[in-house]
């Protein structure tokens, strides 16, 4: 008798990559969800064996999606696949019924040791063969360029949360990457929807490598200030300069890890500016005049941290030049069709 498995992912990137490494000579049959809501209408309905469960989605994540299934019965063994690789995070979703955790992006190898573990797969099965057939064509007629840097974006994401997390033994809220091709308007836009403050500091990196360059930006809104110098142990009063440094120190912790390991998925070492300060105190608009010339029109990726019982967010933006968007769009569709 098959194996029904339910794979939950908002990327179409993740939900193909996951059914492929499936084990070859595992008899099952495969479903998809786009989000946590449609995971659950599909569960209401149908019974499956397996859910792997995204976390970062929209519509209900993969948090909320568990807290449903508690009332579920018989419900799904649970395996979280995520690139939210906190402590915490992996601690919260097994006190929540899942069974195991994985991070993305994962391997067949590693996939079939942890079903093997977890006694979901025998490896007496060399007669049956996979079910599900996934076809693989070109990443042009399957993904979009945002569809795929929003995927690695998120893996990224999670690392450099993770980095975070442990230094400052909180928990950070993630959410889904946005990735757009802005205009200097509509980006402004985005960056009020996110920074609710009246007033925010940024700091700003620059990064080259493989005929990609990109601007990072970290803004944090100003009422962040108190708790940052809270949990970083800084005890003087807070003036400029001592903003500052907390600027730089949360900046490096931040950026660091999320341009390593988005420079590792595409198998990238990008050289960098120091980080600088852009602005401090200024409105948004301000801001975006500050790099008006520059900007005009960019490919924006789009990260918003906030770290849960502290009044502390911050807006990390990579903003691409325009000549890096057809380098960058050819080298995700080779890394795509390689998998």
């Amino acid at each position: 008798m098959s194996t029904r498995v339910l794979i939950c992912d908002d990327s179409k990137i993740a939900r193909k990559q996951l059914a492929r490494i499936l084990p070859i000579d595992w008899d099952v049959e495969v479903e998809f969800a786009e989000d946590g809501q449609e995971a659950l209408d599909i569960l209401s309905s149908s019974a499956f064996d397996i859910l792997f469960l995204d976390l970062n989605m929209p519509v209900k994540d993969g948090y909320e999606t568990l807290e449903v299934l508690r009332s579920f019965n018989p419900s799904p063994a649970v395996i979280v696949v995520s690139g939210d690789v906190q402590p915490k995070a992996i601690q919260r979703v097994k006190d929540m019924g899942a069974i195991a955790f994985h991070k993305k992006p994962a391997s067949a190898e590693e996939l079939r040791s942890l079903l093997i573990s977890l006694g979901l797969f025998s490896t007496d099965n060399d007669d049956k063969q996979n079910k599900v057939v996934v076809d693989q064509p070109t990443a042009a007629e399957q993904f979009t360029l945002n569809e795929c840097l929003q995927e690695i974006s998120n893996i990224a994401m999670g690392r450099a949360a993770s980095v975070l997390a442990e230094m400052l033994n909180v928990f950070i809220k993630l959410p889904v990457p946005r990735v757009n091709i802005l205009e200097v308007g509509e980006l402004q836009m985005a960056l009020d929807y996110s920074v609710k403050d009246d007033s925010c500091s940024a700091v700003s990196q620059g990064f080259v490598g493989s005929g990609i360059a990109f601007e990072t930006l970290l803004i944090f809104s100003d009422s962040s200030f108190p708790d940052m110098a809270k949990l970083l142990n800084v005890t003087e009063a807070i003036d400029s300069i001592v903003e500052v440094e907390l600027l730089m120190d949360v900046s490096s912790v931040l950026v660091g890890p999320f341009i390593d390991a988005f420079g590792k998925q595409l198998n990238i070492d990008f050289s960098h500016s120091h980080p600088a300060l852009l602005a401090q105190h200024v409105k948004v608009s301000d801001l975006v005049n500050a790099k008006r010339a520059k900007w005009k029109r960019t490919l924006s990726v789009e990260i918003v941290y906030e770290v849960e019982n502290y009044q502390i967010s911050c807006d990390l933006m990579m903003l691409f030049t325009e000549d890096s968007v057809s380098v960058l769009e050819n080298l995700l569709s080779y890394l795509v069709e390689e998998e």
